[in-house]
């Protein structure tokens, strides 16, 4: 059955009648898929009425010209859930997203290519037209006018706070449409002046972004945006975390009460997010206003469905919120469950880098990662040394183990600013470089990652040639998986590949306690759950159970520094550290 959806002078209009749109946000990559379902049911429990998720570019088309639609990034499927669970759709291609995803969704291989990102250059809208006329090919057809799921496109994304290039708004909203996208177009900014004044465009309809001070935010959205309903597209009621900072969180009764103000005053809300899901694989994105900042594995975000999927106190105080204001299921709601707990022993298999390496050659000065190649996260750069000690001064991005003579020397880390380190007379150098995030905010998207310029010697330049190796990071779980192994000492020194096996009565949600490792990758059966680091404040990883099955499983761990408790423990609940408001 198809319907229309319009905007009027004062409400969405849905057949013509007043709707409130009342949705929540959840990222179908940050989803096992065989979970998308279980997450889409149980916002619609909570009262909601629609679903809005983002599009990342770089989790479809990581390589350029190898676009992907099935598994992980089916959109179309996701967007087919929601209608067959009577729920509208909400879809925000960008193609520049922020999200805390890795490079704010735009793929590396496009960023690393010289050219003005998020504006009217050529250059850029050669690559971004086909990229929208790929994902309007998914969204068209699912369109409510069609009989779809999909009410509301957003152009972009914040761009009012990066830019103010018409011109450029102007082509995505000209490609959008004649692509078929027929329902109405928005766009979001936080309502400061100047950022809505940048990003508006007379085709969009504005929306806005904040948490707090309901009634002054909708006043200032008001004045920019004069007719038609008023949305709030992402009411934040958490935050997310960076390494070596506490776990956020915020007060559900004070979150609630700012929802229920905006409800009343007849605003439509997309409660960013409902459920943040996971950063599997190398998906986190990276902060940078002054200091460089990586996010965490879990976006758990403190939302009103947990990264486990359980339903929180929060959830049930924005259930009991909505329902003051619209229809809410009379359904039960699903108890949290402890996960299973077990603990087996690890086994170590040595260094597995050597498996994955790719001699790149040799050069004159180092190359960064993205003259290499997309995505690239470990690398190995090697070069003579005069044979004197002295003061090594790199500029690294994001993390380095530095070598002499392949005796360990020190490390080199981005985020705290410590890019000195003197070391001892030797005859070579060698770091590997690891990149922990890419910046998804603000101007320094895209930027280079790797080894920045030459390292200075006591602040001379070391002449090459330098050596460069690089690494595939997916490729280790098979390396590992592959080689010999034997029991693990009392401590284990990386790098280091190192496996278990684990039985299960039948697939179930776990979480991977990582409190005794240092810094590293794990998966399970195959499946990339993400990074950890003994820094924090995450000292879980989530395994979907859809990942595990009945029987015998197996458990991969990359450990790059040090790990003092060489243990796979399961533990019955997520522990993402000292919460904080």
């Amino acid at each position: 059955m198809t319907s229309r959806f319009a905007i009027g002078e004062t409400d969405f209009l849905l057949d013509g009648q007043p709707h409130r749109i009342i949705s929540g946000a959840m990222h179908y990559p940050r989803i096992h898929p065989e979970q998308w379902r279980d997450r889409i049911r149980k916002a619609r429990l909570m009262g909601l009425n629609a679903i809005e998720t983002y599009v990342a570019w770089n989790a479809h088309e990581p390589v350029k010209g190898q676009w992907r639609e099935d598994g992980d990034v089916d959109l179309g499927r996701f967007l087919d859930l929601i209608a067959e669970e009577g729920m509208h759709a909400i879809v925000r291609p960008g193609p520049y997203i922020c999200a805390e995803w890795h490079n704010g969704g735009l793929p590396t291989w496009l960023t690393s290519a010289g050219m003005r990102l998020r504006s009217s250059d050529p250059r850029y809208l050669a690559e971004v037209i086909p990229y929208l006329e790929r994902v309007n090919a998914i969204v068209a057809p699912r369109q409510i006018d069609r009989g779809g799921s999909v009410i509301l496109v957003q152009i972009e994304n914040e761009y009012g706070a990066y830019g103010s290039d018409k011109e450029y708004l102007s082509e995505l909203i000209r490609v959008t449409r004649e692509k078929g996208i027929t329902v109405p177009l928005t766009q979001v900014d936080q309502p400061i002046p100047h950022m809505l004044e940048n990003g508006a465009h007379p085709e969009l309809h504005k929306t806005g972004s904040f948490g707090s001070r309901v009634d002054e935010r909708l006043a200032t959205l008001r004045e920019h945006q004069p007719t038609g309903p008023l949305m709030c597209m992402e009411f934040w009621c958490g935050w997310f975390d960076h390494w070596g900072e506490k776990h956020h969180t915020t007060t559900f009764a004070d979150s609630a009460a700012d929802l229920d103000r905006l409800l009343e005053a007849g605003a439509s809300v997309n409660i960013y997010m409902v459920h943040g899901g996971t950063n599997f694989g190398l998906t986190n994105g990276a902060n940078d206003s002054g200091r460089y900042l990586p996010m965490v594995t879990s976006y758990d975000y403190d939302a009103p469905i947990t990264e486990s999927g359980d339903v929180t106190e929060k959830f049930r105080a924005f259930r009991d919120v909505i329902a003051k204001h619209a229809p809410v299921p009379d359904e039960p709601l699903p108890e949290p469950a402890e996960a299973p707990e077990l603990t087996v022993p690890l086994l170590t298999t040595g260094d597995p880098l050597e498996a994955v390496a790719t001699d790149r050659g040799l050069f004159d000065t180092p190359p960064t990662f993205d003259e290499l190649g997309s995505d690239l996260v470990l690398a190995e750069y090697s070069a003579a040394l005069p044979g004197t000690a002295g003061v090594l001064d790199a500029e690294v991005r994001d993390y380095a183990w530095v070598a002499v003579d392949d005796r360990a020397a020190g490390i080199l880390q981005r985020t705290i600013g410590d890019l000195s380190l003197a070391i001892p007379a030797g005859a070579e150098l060698r770091m590997l470089v690891e990149e922990t995030g890419r910046v998804n905010y603000d101007h320094k998207l895209g930027e280079a990652k790797g080894l920045i310029g030459a390292p200075m010697l006591d602040g001379e330049p070391l002449p090459g040639p330098w050596r460069v190796r690089t690494f595939d990071v997916p490729a280790l779980t098979q390396a590992v998986s592959d080689a010999a192994a034997e029991p693990a000492g009392a401590r284990v020194a990386g790098p280091a590949g190192l496996r278990a096996s684990f039985d299960l009565d039948a697939p179930a949600d776990l979480f991977l306690d990582t409190a005794g490792w240092g810094k590293g990758y794990a998966w399970v059966n195959g499946f990339f759950l993400g990074r950890y680091w003994r820094r924090g404040p995450q000292r879980t990883l989530f395994v979907p159970g859809p990942a595990t099955r009945a029987g015998t499983n197996e458990v991969i761990v990359v450990e790059l520094e040090t790990m003092t408790d060489p243990t796979v423990r399961f533990v019955a609940r997520p522990d993402l550290g000292h919460e904080v408001e």
